[in-house]
Parts: structure tokens; C-alpha cells; sequence
């Protein structure tokens, strides 16, 4: 997953052929930085930016949209609880994807802070973006390895003394994509949310793979902007 400098917004390449394949996605996947913002054919023209003419009452929705709308908002209630096995799990497969080979001392460890969090407690961290946050940053790890360290060690760009912790500003992506695309509504209320979900019916992994995505095009304004981390809010 290249990253290359010179527009405002992010596309996808090599998306496209990722949906007929449906299932796995790998490191030659590419999320670049250009001008306009799109995701494959599912999700076309999607800008950030909402205007007045985008409000709408509800988009009806088909079968299949329904369906897979609704798995993905089980996913979005899904609270994280540092009590259950799984969650567990997946709390230390993204220590290690981030840091192979650095042995975690627990669960709750000052090691953390290291990734971003705010204290030695992840789980205080998920309570805006629930489990799925987390599953959205084990995604980004696990299928673009090279994007993912960049962004966790900052290695590109003209750096702030003081940057954005990382794993904080993730969650809040993953918040804000909710937010964003109202995906705690029945049906879409915008064009926007509409048109996510002709790309989610196409391939259940559309609202990861736009984690991603977001997630460099957050990491792009934060350098063109010159932020620190006075800025994050």
C-alpha cells in the first residue's frame, strides 16, 4: 500500500478487482493520495463534506443492502469488554502486528502508550468506538503492514515535535465514520450513507478498507496542515 503525495483526498487502486475477489486484501493493495474521492465503483464521488442538498427523509434500501446494514450495525453495538476471551485476543494480536516481536508484558501495561493510548488501559480508550474500532485498526495492520507502521511511527512527512496518538486518533476515525455516514439509522438519511452501502453490499469489508483509507487521508491533512498536538481535537 503506496502512499504518494499531491492531492487533498484519498482513492482506492486495485479496489475494483478486490470486490469480485471478496475476500482477502494484501500489502500490493494500494490506498494513494489524489484528487477526488472515491472507492471503486461501489462508492463513487463521496465527499467529506455534507451540503444542505444531501438531507434527505431515507434512501430505500434492497435485501441485500438491508442485510448487510444490519450486520454491520451488530458489529457497531458491540461494546468493548475486557472480560471476554475474544476481545482479549484481539487487544494483543494488534500488539503484535504493531510490534512483532516485542513481547507484551499484560494487558494493561505502560507499554500502551507506545501505540498511542492514552494510559496503560486500553479499554478505557474503546468506549467511543466500541470493539469494532479495534477490529478496524487489526484490519489496517494485518492487510497494509507498510501503511500502518508509517502512520504508527510517523515516518513520513515533516513532523510535529508533538504528534497525534495514533491509536486515540483511530478510534475517533472509526466514531466518525459512524457519525458520518449514519449507519445507527434505519436507513440512510444522505447520499452519502446511501451510497456506502451499494459498496458494503458488494463486499462486507467496505467499512474497513474505508477505516483505512480515512485514516491516511486524516494522517495527509494533519502534515499539510502543519498540526501538532494541540490540534488533535
Amino acid at each position: 500500500m503506496d502512499d504518494r503525495g499531491g492531492g487533498s483526498f484519498v482513492a482506492v487502486r486495485r479496489i475494483s478487482s478486490g470486490l469480485d475477489r471478496g475476500n482477502s486484501y494484501h500489502s500490493s493493495s494500494e490506498v494513494v493520495a489524489g484528487s477526488a474521492a472515491w472507492l471503486g465503483r461501489g462508492l463513487s464521488c463521496v465527499c467529506v463534506q455534507r451540503g444542505e442538498s444531501d438531507a434527505h427523509s431515507s434512501f430505500d434500501l434492497t435485501p441485500a443492502e438491508e442485510e448487510c446494514l444490519k450486520r454491520l450495525q451488530q458489529r457497531i453495538d458491540v461494546a468493548y469488554d475486557c472480560s471476554i476471551l475474544e476481545h482479549q485476543e484481539a487487544l494483543r494480536a494488534l500488539w503484535d502486528a504493531a510490534f512483532p516481536g516485542e513481547e507484551l508484558s499484560g494487558l494493561i501495561s505502560e507499554q500502551w502508550k507506545e501505540m498511542g493510548w492514552q494510559g496503560k488501559d486500553p479499554s478505557t480508550d474503546f468506549r467511543g468506538g466500541g470493539f469494532i474500532s479495534l477490529e478496524n485498526l487489526l484490519f489496517f495492520a494485518r492487510n497494509f503492514q507498510k501503511s500502518f507502521q508509517d502512520l504508527l511511527r510517523k515516518q513520513e512527512g515533516d513532523r510535529a515535535m508533538w504528534e497525534y496518538p495514533f491509536a486515540v486518533a483511530g478510534v475517533n476515525i472509526t466514531f466518525m465514520l459512524i457519525q458520518m455516514l449514519d449507519l445507527e439509522a434505519v436507513k440512510p438519511r444522505t447520499v452519502v450513507g446511501a451510497t456506502f452501502l451499494k459498496f458494503l453490499a458488494e463486499n462486507e469489508s467496505a467499512f474497513d478498507l474505508l477505516y483505512c483509507i480515512t485514516f491516511k487521508l486524516m494522517d495527509h491533512q494533519w502534515l499539510a496542515m502543519h498540526a501538532s498536538y494541540m490540534d488533535f481535537n
